[in-house]
C-alpha cells in the first residue's frame, strides 16, 4: 500500500534513481486514456517559489506519451521494483499508439490526483506541469551532443513539474 510522505524525508541518490533504476513518465486520465514510457534522462531539484521541489523530464516529439503530457496538467514519475526491469525495457521500446502496452506489461493503472500511476510502483512523484520548452540546436554549446543524441534533429521537449505529492510503498527511500 502506498503512503504519502514529505519530499524532505526522501533519501536516495537521484543519479541512480533516474539513470540507473529508470522511471516511468506517465500522464492521462480515466476518461480519455493514458500512456507511459520509460525515461532515464531527467533531474530532481529545487526551483522558483520557495525552492519548490521539481522534477525535469525530456520527451522526444515522436513519443506518444508526450501527447498526454502536453494535454494534461499533471504527470507522474514512477519507480518500479527491479523485478520489473523487463517490462521497463518493453515500455521504453514499444508505442502505446500501436497496442495497449500498459496492459501487456501487466501494470494496473491508478487514476488519482488528476493523473495516473500504477499499483505496482514503489515510488511515485506526482508533478504539476510548470514549464515546457523545446530544446533548440542553436542553444547547444557542445556540438558532439547533437551528433550523438540528435542526428535526426528530433530534439526533446524539456518539462519541469512541481512535485505536488510523493507516494512510497515502503521506507526504502526514506531517511
Amino acid at each position: 500500500m502506498l503512503k504519502e510522505v514529505n519530499y524532505k524525508d526522501l533519501k536516495f541518490n537521484p543519479f541512480n534513481l533516474i539513470g540507473g533504476e529508470w522511471m516511468l513518465a506517465s500522464a492521462g486520465n480515466e476518461k480519455d486514456g493514458c500512456n507511459t514510457m520509460t525515461v532515464s534522462w531527467g533531474g530532481l531539484g529545487c526551483l522558483w517559489g520557495h525552492n519548490d521541489p521539481v522534477a525535469t523530464i525530456y520527451l522526444r516529439p515522436s513519443r506518444y506519451t508526450k501527447t498526454f503530457v502536453d494535454k494534461e496538467e499533471f504527470f507522474t514519475l514512477c519507480v518500479m521494483d527491479k523485478s520489473f526491469k523487463k517490462q521497463m525495457a518493453y515500455l521504453g521500446s514499444v508505442s502505446g499508439r500501436d497496442e495497449d502496452k500498459i496492459k501487456k506489461a501487466g501494470l494496473e493503472p491508478v487514476f488519482a490526483d488528476g493523473t495516473v500511476y500504477f499499483s505496482q510502483v514503489k515510488l511515485v512523484l506526482v508533478c504539476r506541469k510548470m514549464y515546457a520548452q523545446e530544446l533548440q540546436e542553436k542553444d547547444f554549446f557542445y556540438p558532439k551532443t547533437i551528433e550523438e543524441s540528435y542526428p535526426q534533429r528530433d530534439f526533446h521537449t524539456m518539462y519541469i513539474g512541481k512535485i505536488e505529492k510523493v507516494l512510497v510503498r515502503d521506507d526504502e527511500y526514506l531517511k
